[in-house]
């Protein structure tokens, strides 16, 4: 009932920016909470950035070079990334919350090198 396209990963040098996009389509408006969460080996997939229901953002890591926007539709959630490092390689997820069950992307790589 939900589907969310991402694009924007990439091969980058360190100190080089990217922007990662979400787009959701179906049953999904501009209310549900939408973000970004990377895979933590030998750990569990954690938020990087989103938006709640109430339209409060939270931009967790790093908070200090990565930026989370929404579109005029409420639809699309871009990952503004700056000051690239490469402790920052792994793959992204887009994320949706609708009636309290979680959708998710197919996932992007991001590989920074030195």
């Amino acid at each position: 009932q939900v589907q969310l396209v991402e694009s924007g990963g990439g091969v980058v040098q360190t100190g080089a920016s990217l922007t990662l996009s979400c787009t959701a389509t179906g049953r999904i408006t501009s209310t549900n909470g939408m973000g970004w969460y990377r895979d933590i080996p030998g750990d569990s997939r954690k938020v990087v950035a989103r938006f709640l229901s109430t339209g409060e953002k939270y931009e967790y890591l790093p908070a200090n070079r990565f930026r989370l926007s929404r579109g005029e539709n409420g639809l699309t959630v871009n990952l503004r990334m700056i000051n690239l490092k490469p402790e920052d390689t792994g793959v992204y997820y887009c994320n949706a919350f609708v009636d309290e069950k979680d959708y998710w992307g197919q996932g992007l790589q991001v590989t920074v090198s030195s």
